[in-house]
């Protein structure tokens, strides 16, 4: 029987700024999420680089299996290639499990692929030496259904034709940060279309969905499709077939 739980990366990215909290009261909310991931047994927890530390010494003081995952070039993805290496070396200090990376999408829309495909290698060589998970977020509301389909086709080869397909596993392309602003209420995020796009062209690497997944219904028909991980802000709700009115 299929357990939602295990497909769930509970996800809290925002900045106190972002959510209009102090320094204090948004480090609450982001021990809250961890600590509910820890208690609800969900695959992962998605926070930002510098809480990465937190999320592993109260895991390990529980004893728990949770997975930590993090962002890197968050949320705009036009960091350059060494800064996200930089970035990404950090929170493999810190024992992050996973690294959600936001490609270069403006460099790519700007007809920039060379950038893009050595972004893709060298950051992926990074990660995976390391043995951990890479995810390759698009952000498919800044792109077309073309070039989502492009886009995805070009990680998926620059992936396959550098690494061993031992590792083909361990990278995802991803759908959404879930704070890219969209015009007139357009979706910003993981729509059925969007997903169907990039698990058509993504294989043999894995697909996560993320930004607007709301209800269970949709986490349950995604992975139905194929998607291997949802990533939400709302995973509490989902596992407890609950809808949300959450953005990301």
């Amino acid at each position: 029987m299929l357990s939602i739980e295990d497909y769930l990366d509970a996800t809290y990215l925002k900045t106190p700024e972002q959510a209009n909290l102090s320094a204090a009261e948004n480090l609450e909310l982001v021990k809250h999420c961890i600590q509910e991931a820890i208690d609800s047994n969900f695959k992962l927890v998605m926070i930002r680089p510098d809480h990465v530390a937190l999320a592993k010494q109260m895991i390990t003081f529980q004893k728990s299996k949770l997975l930590v995952g993090t962002v890197i070039g968050f949320h705009k993805g036009t960091a350059s290639v060494q800064a996200k290496l930089e970035e990404a070396q950090i929170a493999i200090n810190n024992q992050a499990d996973e690294l959600d990376f936001v490609i270069n999408f403006t460099a790519f829309k700007n007809g920039n692929i060379d950038l893009v495909k050595q972004e893709v290698l060298e950051c992926s060589k990074l990660v995976l030496q390391k043995n951990k998970t890479i995810k390759w977020i698009i952000e498919t509301a800044a792109l077309t259904a073309n070039e989502i389909v492009q886009l995805t086709t070009l990680i998926k080869e620059v992936i396959v034709a550098n690494f061993d397909s031992i590792y083909f596993p361990k990278v995802f392309v991803k759908s959404s940060t879930g704070f890219f602003k969209t015009e007139n209420g357009a979706p910003n995020g993981a729509t059925f279309d969007v997903i169907q796009l990039m698990l058509n062209n993504a294989k043999p690497l894995l697909v996560k969905a993320s930004g607007g997944v709301k209800t269970y219904d949709d986490a349950l028909k995604m992975i139905q499709m194929g998607v291997q991980r949802i990533g939400t802000s709302s995973a509490k709700l989902l596992s407890e077939h609950k809808d949300s009115n959450a953005n990301y």
